[in-house]
């Protein structure tokens, strides 16, 4: 009985001890946050891709649809690995052992680069439907933080606007391109640090993301 008292007592003793009910946290500086939120979305982009492959295989989504969305989740998966790789993470396939993840289908589209529908014509086609997409995404980014100098943003244009004459689906006259060509030659004027004003930022957004989604269209077209 009295072991049974003293068993209470301690139990209680526990129960009343503000340490045991701290939040335990996986970090303890920035730098460490960053790189867990790091791991999280590498994580989730390889989920995800995943998920996408299973349906497509399932006929939940359009070869136009997932087209698309497999394009741009491949840029994504390069730049999320790219804050991950390091001497623990030297690959892909070590960071998914890591962390259990079972993701054969979407591993597979990692190594092919390429979304199962578009033909492997030696990595042409696919090499600039993904420099496209990440080129997009790319500048609206960096004007979203508020990069709005000449010297920041006319490589990233020119480079944009070079990749899609390149691109044989990019039909002629295409409008998405006439905007990027509008933009470049508006700031060809422009000193380099120069920057656009707030209401240039935003009318620039707008022609992009309008740009980004007739891309998308056409790949949706294309298979």
């Amino acid at each position: 009985m009295a072991s049974f008292a003293a068993l209470m007592s301690q139990t209680n003793n526990q129960e009343h001890r503000p340490e045991l009910y701290e939040e335990v946290r996986l970090q303890r500086t920035s730098r460490e946050r960053e790189k867990y939120d790091n791991m999280a979305d590498l994580y989730a982009v390889i989920n995800t891709l995943q998920c996408l492959e299973k349906a497509y295989i399932k006929d939940c989504v359009t070869p136009k649809e997932y087209t698309a969305a497999c394009s741009k989740l491949l840029v994504q998966y390069k730049a999320a690995f790219r804050q991950v790789q390091g001497p623990e993470f030297a690959t892909v396939e070590a960071f998914m052992a890591a962390f259990r993840l079972d993701c054969p289908a979407a591993m597979e589209r990692i190594r092919e680069d390429r979304p199962i529908t578009i033909k492997d014509d030696k990595g042409n086609t696919s090499k600039c439907i993904a420099d496209i997409v990440s080129l997009f995404i790319t500048i609206i980014d960096k004007l979203r933080l508020e990069i709005k100098s000449m010297d920041e943003l006319h490589p990233d244009l020119r480079e944009l606007s070079e990749t899609m004459s390149r691109l044989s689906l990019i039909p002629a006259g295409f409008e998405g391109k006439a905007k990027v060509d509008e933009w470049l030659q508006t700031m060809s004027s422009m000193a380099a640090s120069d920057e656009l004003n707030e209401g240039q930022v935003r009318q620039l957004i707008f022609d992009l993301e309008s740009s980004y989604n007739a891309f998308n269209r056409i790949l949706h077209n294309s298979t």
